[in-house]
């Protein structure tokens, strides 16, 4: 990794703190031909319930972190940065998306994209998707991963719905 990915890194942890998440404030920017195109921080659809404004049900039913997405109202950072792009007619093809946030005690909470943002990722042309870990060091999570991931998650999901027909 290079500077320019602690400095987008570094971009991406102001944006999420305009996320009004009580879990973790996460931020994304989208970068492409070395310019900022778009940011999202996690956080409900315009217009709804801002968990701030309420209880987070997440919280209310123990659920663990990076898990029980349903429960929450949230659009998640990366679903947002896209679909901020979209908004105002901006390319994301080919550009390079960051995605990083805090916890509330302000320990960097990492992210890898889930299977819903993953998709979107792929389907919008982004390259590259950059975070860090907890230690503050940059990793990069190639979008061939993504892809490998989500044939190999949807196939094991058929075999076992498939498994459960036979018995």
């Amino acid at each position: 990794m290079n500077s320019k990915d602690e400095y987008y890194l570094k971009i991406t942890l102001a944006v999420g703190e305009k996320s009004t998440c009580k879990r973790r404030k996460m931020g994304a920017i989208i970068v492409v031909n070395d310019a900022i195109v778009s940011t999202g921080y996690n956080g409900p659809a315009r217009g709804s319930i801002n968990c701030d404004e309420v209880e987070c049900l997440k919280n209310l039913k123990n659920a663990p972190q990076y898990s029980a997405y349903d429960l929450c109202p949230a659009v998640h950072a990366e679903e947002n940065a896209v679909v901020n792009a979209a908004r105002n007619g901006t390319k994301v093809f080919g550009g390079t998306l960051y995605v990083v946030g805090r916890r509330p005690s302000g320990e960097i909470a990492p992210s890898h994209p889930c299977e819903r943002c993953a998709r979107i990722i792929i389907n919008a042309g982004i390259k590259r998707v950059v975070t860090m870990d907890e230690e503050g060091k940059v990793l990069e999570i190639p979008v061939e991963e993504l892809v490998r991931k989500d044939k190999e998650k949807y196939l094991e999901k058929l075999k076992a719905e498939n498994g459960r027909k036979t018995d």
